[in-house]
């Protein structure tokens, strides 16, 4: 996908970041850059995992709506 392709959201603090000009930033801010992003994608993760359990265990309880 290009990057005029992607979806973004309005106030997205992402879709900032991917406008942002990286050439000013050094290798190593880069890198430290990087791994603050893997640690907000790992707490995203572990959020979108914990309400979908929430949302199944939800549609067990109650049924799933259509």
């Amino acid at each position: 996908m290009e990057e005029d392709d992607r979806p973004l959201l309005k106030g997205d603090a992402a879709s900032k970041l991917a406008t942002e000009d990286l050439g000013p930033y050094s290798q190593d801010e880069l890198a430290a850059r990087i791994g603050l992003l893997e640690a907000e994608i790992v707490r995203v993760e572990k959020h979108r995992l914990s309400a979908a359990a929430h949302r199944e265990a939800a549609d067990a309880l109650f049924g799933r709506k259509e």
